[in-house]
């Protein structure tokens, strides 16, 4: 993205209140990798909190930075001035998928050598700056036999809240939701036996989820989280653009030189449960906590629909409230004997 796209983005959200009314505002830096592109990134965050200032605009008192990145350029002269610089308004979520072996299953260099060594050795640093911070874990088939050992090696290296969840493509084996259960149990029984659930937290575990669905609400924020590509067009979500997308063809909702049309952007708006769910998801007795992607529902669906909902998760969610009931009984035994 060049700057001048970027302005024309920030001027356009910034003077348009009526369409952007949040008392707040979460300026967020995704790739690719962010930090690639580090100064431009400084000169744009710049400008915001100018802009907002000269706009006497509720953002200025009330807005964050926040980037995702693989955590490889952490220690980068120029990426530690910009954290010095926006510390107090900045989040920054690096991405470890847990142990050697799996991380570098997939996130490996050009040369397919992995990336692990160089991230983890920037851990002790981003938790220094940003302790309560939550590393992005991501689960697919060929890596479920290491889910459990992952998480732990996770809180081993000092990361406390480890947010993690599978992939919602059409990815899954048979036998798949049986292993990951197992993984969930083996994890939960290490999380109760070592105490780590005084200190530390895993998001495959909730006291929310496995109950009926007693609301009507759209899962995701399609629609309503505007994302910008580099050439300044915008779409509902990130998981709209062009490289998120397998199947289907992106959908822009407007750009920055001529708006957002409403018209494309109105469908996002009606979205809800009943909508795009089948009346079996909608009356599921362990709905609560079964998560949909909105660009996996269009890139899955037969037709140009976003109103399909994508089943692929449905026995891998069953999966992981049996285990998640296993822990939480487990867990009350102990702290109410």
């Amino acid at each position: 993205m060049s700057f001048e796209v970027a302005r024309k983005v920030v001027d356009y959200l910034t003077e348009n209140r009526e369409l952007f009314s949040e008392p707040s505002i979460v300026w967020d830096f995704i790739g690719g990798e962010p930090l690639l592109e580090i100064r431009l990134i400084d000169e744009i965050c710049n400008y915001i909190k100018v802009r907002q200032q000269e706009k006497h605009h509720p953002w200025g008192a009330s807005y964050r930075f926040s980037i995702t990145t693989n955590g490889i350029l952490y220690a980068n002269p120029a990426v530690q001035r910009y954290i010095t610089k926006n510390h107090k308004n900045l989040s920054i979520g690096l991405t470890l998928d847990g142990t050697p072996q799996k991380h570098d299953l997939n996130r490996v260099y050009p040369s397919e050598k992995g990336s692990y060594a160089d991230i983890v050795k920037n851990i002790p640093l981003w938790l220094k700056q940003f302790p309560d911070a939550s590393t992005k874990v991501t689960v697919s088939s060929d890596d479920l036999p290491f889910v459990a050992e992952s998480v732990l090696h996770l809180h081993d290296l000092g990361i406390r809240h480890v947010s993690i969840n599978v992939v919602f493509e059409d990815a899954w084996k048979e036998g798949d939701d049986q292993l990951f259960e197992e993984q969930l149990i083996t994890l939960a029984d290490a999380f109760i036996d070592q105490e780590l659930f005084r200190q530390c937290t895993c998001s495959f575990f909730s006291e929310t989820i496995g109950y009926p669905r007693m609301d009507n609400n759209n899962w995701c924020g399609a629609g309503r989280m505007l994302a910008v590509d580099s050439e300044g067009n915008f779409y509902p979500c990130h998981r709209f653009t062009p490289p998120s997308l397998s199947r289907k063809k992106a959908i822009s909702v407007g750009n920055c030189f001529d708006g957002i049309n409403l018209n494309r952007l109105r469908p996002f708006l009606s979205l809800d449960l009943r909508s795009q769910s089948t009346a079996e998801c909608v009356e599921c007795p362990v709905a609560s906590g079964c998560a949909w992607c909105q660009g996996a529902n269009y890139d899955y669906a037969e037709t140009q629909t976003i109103f399909r909902r994508a089943t692929n998760l449905c026995s891998m969610h069953k999966a992981r409230v049996r285990a998640n009931n296993y822990y939480r009984n487990r867990l009350d035994r102990i702290l109410h004997a």
